[in-house]
């Protein structure tokens, strides 16, 4: 089966192209969810803690260069006006 785009998770929000760009904590949140959906865990287990922790800074990091590099010509987006909208999905969604 091959990924798409639709099977994103939907706690990991989109990082590009935005003013102010994207901070060091919300890389490695969004490097945090990855790795709990990958894992299938919220909170590893001692056993698996040390490689659970690698991993999130290791694809944070990993996220950080691709942020750095991704080239855009479309201006940058507001972040308060991203969350309007997605409030309104939401409520539409929910009523």
């Amino acid at each position: 089966m091959r990924p798409t785009l639709g099977d994103m998770c939907r706690n990991i929000r989109p990082l590009n192209n935005f003013e102010p760009p994207a901070t060091r904590d919300e890389v490695t949140a969004a490097a945090l969810q990855y790795v709990r959906k990958v894992a299938g865990t919220t909170k590893p287990s001692q056993a698996n803690e040390a490689a659970f922790h690698a991993a999130v800074r290791e694809i944070a990091h990993i996220t950080q260069h691709l942020l750095d590099d991704l080239v855009t010509t479309a201006p940058p987006k507001d972040r308060d006006v991203e969350a309007a909208k997605a409030r309104a999905r939401a409520q539409a969604r929910y009523a």
